[in-house]
């Protein structure tokens, strides 16, 4: 008996420990950071980022060495090159202003920095406040690396086999165009450095200015020091200034630990120094550690969610981490390096913004899940403007000319709309009237290829004649339909900005031009077409559309669906939509069909987009490596799957509206002020299961909807939204 209670005692221990460890780590713990690193075409690309919220620099373990289309982490991959403090979005973009270590033992030799290290998945944990791994060495023997980070620095812990001899790899720059520069402090265990990086450089204006810049801090004395240039090693040397220049410090032999303390900026050494000062000095690992996971906590419960397997609230929160990593912040405690004039400024700033894909859902989300931050988000980008010229497609640090439309429009206009404070509203209007009025440089002669070398900013492509025309003709402009259709949206979110700032007659003009995806849709075919200028319908109808095919642009009209409609025939868009879905047409993983399964809403079908939004949700989001069919393009896919499992969705950002699909969980709490979060919106499914999906009535506070909409003042003001569920459609809702 006295054996029985005394294994009762200490199983209770155990399980009372294990509740304070949950407690310590929270939501976070929910978090799977290699949900989308496995796949070979159609995966997430995401990286398995350590990071708080929005943070200046991500940390990453490397598997690759990462350029355009290269990711820095691929799970299929067996072996690593060092860890990473990385500014690479997607893998479509560029890294730029990136530093690289590692940690290595015995002699060092100029193949080191190249060679990579076997590891095993078994060794590794993956959080968005930590990550571990064991990588092997020389011998069999293993070095276990742990990092953790904060906004601007990353802390990492390396720990050596027995009687190793320990050494440091870092890696200041390795492009061939651009120069970089490291210096070793022996006396003060410290490395500074810098290099002027971007993998997007022939996509934007020459950045002659441009730095990033590192100070490194080692709890340990070197005991030997040296420098590399190119695959040349200068050992006992402290200094180098090269295209591709690096340096390493040795250890004592025997030591067991090294904690590297890494900080960043693209300010100056100055700076980077402060940053350290102001986020890691005096503190240990495991204070950073703990202090990143609390600032994850408190964004990821301001949506809680009760019910669902383990599998289904860890797919949400990854999600929700996916959506809170982007736009980062880009200003150092009250300065910023602005990557369109080349020059410092005083103020708050944000960079990489993946616009075409983003404003669907993401940035619509974060004014629910981040709004303290979006209104320095939204200025950011009108700051761009007055820097640069315009507001960016999709900036890497800079413009690219990536993608097509200018959808910073959606953005700005989607906060104006829900009333965001603190947007600088006749900024904002400045700058998206010149997006929908002001071509670009030559945008009468210039085809705007996708990723063409840099030569004019590229806004909205095609401008010209879409102006003169009323649509953007293929036989000038590339992507010209999707021009046309995206040109359309921007210029209703344009009019949305303007009425705002009280200019009534633009409201009006834009309102009229936002019709303009009439002059693109063939009656004969029933379909989205490309035009030639003299106003002839192209013979290869499937000319002129962005990642995508006249299918994926059918329904690209999320500004005027009624209009849509009514163009189409109300019995023809349901046929085409139901062929859309049927016939395998219908691609999750691209962005221009997040909206589709939202739209059977607008025609009286409200149970197919419930259909549609559950076997979309099943087939592209599981919680494993593959568990994401499509480039999650810095949080897009992600929002979609956060806003379907809550069972709403923003099909016309700059609109107030949110069509209903079918939640998945049986409560779900949203906290839309972080100041105060008694006001709440507790969204309850009765008798939702994996076969109760079908909506049979829904209720906002004791009052049922007639139609499948909410507002956005109904989240914000808190309340109850309760759904009705069961396994066969209402098909009379």
């Amino acid at each position: 008996m006295h054996s029985l209670m005394k294994k009762l005692t200490t199983t209770l221990l155990l399980f009372l420990a294990g509740i304070a460890v949950f407690a310590q780590t929270g939501l976070v713990n929910h978090v799977n950071t290699l949900i989308g690193t496995k796949g070979l075409f159609l995966y997430g690309r995401t990286t398995p980022f350590v990071t708080p919220p929005f943070g200046m620099t991500h940390w990453t373990a490397c598997t690759r060495n990462s350029r355009i289309r290269i990711p820095n982490y691929q799970y299929l991959d067996r072996k690593l090159r060092g860890f990473r403090a990385s500014h690479k979005p997607a893998m479509w973009m560029g890294d730029y202003g990136y530093v690289t270590l590692k940690p290595v033992t015995g002699n060092i030799n100029n193949t080191l920095m190249e060679k990579r290290n076997r590891f095993s998945h078994s060794s590794e944990t993956a959080g968005p406040h930590y990550y571990a791994v064991k990588m092997s060495t020389a011998k069999a023997k293993k070095i276990r690396v742990e990092m953790t980070a904060t906004e601007r620095c990353g802390v990492m812990l390396y720990h050596f086999p027995k009687n190793a001899e320990p050494s440091v790899l870092i890696e200041a720059s390795q492009l061939p165009d651009f120069n970089g520069y490291i210096k070793i402090d022996s006396a003060n265990r410290e490395i500074i450095g810098w290099n002027s990086d971007r993998h997007s450089s022939e996509l934007g204006p020459p950045l002659p200015n441009f730095k990033g810049y590192f100070v490194i801090q080692f709890s340990e004395a070197f005991t030997s020091t040296g420098t590399w240039k190119s695959d040349t090693l200068y050992s006992n040397t402290t200094e180098q200034f090269a295209n591709a220049c690096g340096a390493w410090v040795s250890f004592a032999k025997g030591t067991k630990a090294v904690e590297v303390k890494i900080a960043t900026s693209f300010i100056s050494t100055d700076q980077a120094r402060d940053n350290l000062q102001r986020e890691a000095a005096g503190k240990t690992f495991e204070q950073v550690k703990d202090e990143t996971a609390q600032q994850w906590n408190t964004y990821l419960s301001r949506i809680e969610i009760e019910g669902g397997t383990k599998k289904q609230q860890k797919i949400f929160y990854s999600a929700m981490y996916h959506t809170l990593l982007f736009p980062r912040q880009f200003s150092e405690y009250g300065r910023y390096y602005s990557a369109f004039d080349d020059t410092i400024h005083s103020g708050i700033s944000y960079n990489d913004y993946s616009l075409w894909d983003t404003y669907r859902a993401q940035h619509p989300l974060l004014i629910l899940t981040a709004p303290e931050h979006v209104a320095g988000m939204v200025n950011a980008l009108t700051q761009m403007y007055e820097q640069g010229g315009y507001m960016p497609k999709w900036p890497n640090p800079t413009y690219t000319g990536i993608m097509i439309g200018t959808h910073a429009d959606a953005v700005v206009a989607d906060a104006i709309i829900k009333g965001v404070k603190g947007i600088d509203l006749q900024k904002a209007y400045n700058a998206c009237m010149k997006d929908a009025m002001v071509p670009s440089g030559n945008d009468s002669i210039n085809r705007w290829a996708d990723r063409a070398p840099f030569t004019f900013i590229e806004a909205r492509a095609g401008l010209h004649w879409y102006k003169k025309l009323g649509y953007v003709p293929v036989d000038k402009t590339n992507e010209s339909v999707a021009n046309t259709l995206e040109g359309a949206f921007d210029d209703f979110c344009v009019a949305q900005v303007a009425k705002a700032a009280g200019k009534q007659s633009d409201f009006e003009m834009l309102m009229k031009r936002s019709k303009n995806y009439v002059n693109v849709y063939n009656p004969a075919t029933g379909m989205m077409a490309p035009r030639n200028a003299d106003g002839t319908w192209h013979t290869d109808t499937k000319a002129g559309f962005t990642e995508g095919s006249p299918w994926t642009y059918l329904f690209a009209v999320q500004h005027d669906i009624p209009g849509l409609i009514e163009l189409m025939g109300k019995e023809n868009f349901i046929k085409k939509l139901d062929k859309n879905f049927k016939g395998f047409r219908y691609i999750h993983p691209n962005e221009p069909g997040h909206h589709f399964t939202y739209l059977y809403d607008y025609v009286g079908q409200a149970w197919k987009t419930q259909r549609e939004v559950k076997r979309a949700r099943a087939l592209n989001y599981q919680n494993n490596p593959h568990g994401m069919w499509g480039d999650d393009d810095c949080g897009q896919m992600s929002a979609w799957y956060v806003f379907s499992a809550l069972g709403f969705y923003p099909v016309t950002p700059g609109t107030d509206v949110y069509a209903i699909g079918t939640p998945l969980f049986p409560k779900a709490t949203i906290y839309p002020n972080p100041a105060n979060r008694a006001t709440k919106l507790e969204i309850i499914a009765n008798n939702v299961s994996a076969r109760n999906y079908y909506v049979q009535s829904v209720s906002l506070n004791g009052k049922k909807l007639e139609e499948p909409f909410l507002h956005h003042s109904d989240i914000i003001n808190g309340g109850t939204l309760l759904f009705e569920m069961a396994a066969r459609p209402n098909k009379a809702w």
